[in-house]
């Protein structure tokens, strides 16, 4: 329970410390930001898949099933706004 309690007070934190970088990063910035957080994400996609497929007991199933849903939506729109910067840098013809 104790280190249960660590977890859940580190991931609380890590909400809060996001937040608050993401909230100083200027609007201009933040498609850059996006497009490089891909291969971040990447790696969550990963883990959360090893996470899912351990299958240790039903919380970490649910929960590593829940991690991939969430970090396959996060890749996927990181690549399509990334996709649609690149397109506006394109010359037409």
């Amino acid at each position: 329970m104790e280190t249960f309690l660590q977890v859940i007070t580190i991931f609380i934190l890590a909400i809060f410390v996001g937040v608050e970088v993401i909230s100083k990063v200027p609007p201009i910035l933040h498609t850059p930001l996006m497009s490089g957080s891909n291969a971040i994400s990447g790696i969550t996609l990963v883990g959360a898949l090893i996470s899912a497929g351990m299958q240790a007991t039903t919380l970490t199933i649910l929960l590593g099933t829940f991690a991939v849903a969430l970090a396959t939506i996060n890749v996927v729109g990181g690549f399509l706004v990334t996709h649609r910067m690149l397109s506006k840098f394109k010359r037409k013809e």
